[in-house]
């Protein structure tokens, strides 16, 4: 009796919440965390509501075993999610710095510790509150699978599934048709979706943003199939890969910038503004040219928000589980400002400031580029 009554008037409460772009796995996550707060550790839980505008404006809901039962196989996250910047909030009109209000609000609250589900961004934001009081733990989550000092992330698994079951479907089309399938996907930074689904979906041509391509390469690659016989190619694209020329040119006004007085800033930067204004449509772009060079009709397909939607699969369920449980250790053992992640398939605490502002890309001789050129994938370069 003794030991419940301790346990009782010990407990912490923690908060949770959910931001950036909504990921398969993230009501996963919700449930473990919360499962885990309050049957191993007798915590209270509180959810904020649509990610640090939720906490910002005090909007939560109490999260007990009865809120957290049936998620786990639901896709999206009960909890809302929104893009906000804790130090760049709108607010009736004007952007402000809401920090401090969040802080004041997670004191009102007693909370213990804050647990916060979210990509590169999310961690990014995270920065602003950290060192203040507030302990927060993180979880790395997004398709893009980019967050720095983790083997994988939350939804990364469901989204590869998703985009290689679309390529695996198109290339009967494509063989059906003579045509080369232009096959956009997700990924602004990184390949990692890309190339896992082009080595995975059997693809002949894989443009990522960590390989700068050049277009008459491609081309070449795709004209070499058809001489050999081959009377369809498959091509996958990250959104965010580019012509070499267009990397250089970014490059060169980047650089431009950084060694330029204020005024001339403003000139330089509305010049990449439009560099990136023109590639837009970079993908329908790529498909015309390859269809004038090569003469084989192009199609292209965009799959764009379907693959962050549905239930996730058993490897982001499980991922869930161990970061969430770990989540909530790691907060009953007041470790603060740390990422639980996992290393060499095994559980560990990142300090934030390894993983605020780093990016994990495609390396150069990963094994999925080292298999993929094996095999015969042109990276056009």
């Amino acid at each position: 009796m003794a030991t419940t009554v301790y346990r009782a008037r010990m407990a912490k409460t923690i908060g949770i919440l959910t931001a950036g772009g909504d990921s398969p796995g993230l009501n996963a996550a919700l449930r473990a965390i919360g499962k885990a707060a309050i049957r191993s550790y007798g915590m209270s839980v509180v959810g904020f509501r649509d990610g640090f505008r939720g906490m910002m404006q005090n909007r939560y809901v109490r999260l007990d075993s009865e809120a957290l039962s049936g998620i786990l196989t639901v896709g999206g996250t009960v909890l809302g999610t929104s893009r906000d910047k804790p130090h760049r909030m709108d607010v009736g009109g004007e952007v402000m710095d809401m920090t401090t209000v969040m802080l004041e609000n997670a004191a009102a609250l007693e909370l213990d510790a804050l647990i916060a589900i979210g990509g590169g961004g999310t961690h990014k934001n995270i920065a602003r509150l950290t060192g203040k009081g507030l302990p927060i733990v993180t979880l790395p989550k997004t398709i893009d699978n980019d967050v720095a000092r983790t083997d994988t992330s939350i939804g990364f698994d469901t989204a590869l599934g998703i985009a290689t079951e679309a390529v695996d479907r198109l290339h009967s089309t494509a063989h059906s048709h003579h045509r080369i399938m232009v096959v956009e996907i997700m990924g602004h930074n990184a390949g990692w979706l890309t190339l896992g689904a082009g080595l995975a979906g059997g693809a002949d041509v894989a443009l990522i943003p960590e390989i700068p391509y050049d277009i008459e390469a491609v081309a070449a690659a795709i004209t070499e199939r058809k001489a050999a016989g081959s009377t369809f190619s498959l091509v996958t694209v990250a959104e965010g890969a580019r012509p070499a020329e267009y990397r250089a040119r970014q490059q060169h006004l980047r650089e431009q910038i950084a060694e330029s007085d204020e005024k001339a800033q403003i000139a330089l930067e509305a010049d990449l503004a439009a560099l990136r204004a023109g590639a837009a449509e970079h993908t329908i772009d790529l498909a015309d040219e390859l269809e004038r060079r090569t003469g084989l009709e192009s199609r292209v397909t965009i799959l764009g928000h379907v693959q962050r939607g549905g239930a996730p699969s058993p490897v982001d369920r499980q991922l869930a589980a161990v970061l969430g449980t770990e989540a909530a250790r790691l907060v009953e053992e007041e470790a603060g400002d740390v990422m639980s992640a996992i290393h060499h398939g095994l559980p560990v605490a990142v300090p934030l400031d390894e993983v605020t502002g780093e990016r994990k890309v495609v390396p150069p001789d990963h094994p999925w580029i080292v298999s993929a050129r094996r095999l015969g994938i042109s990276f056009g370069a």
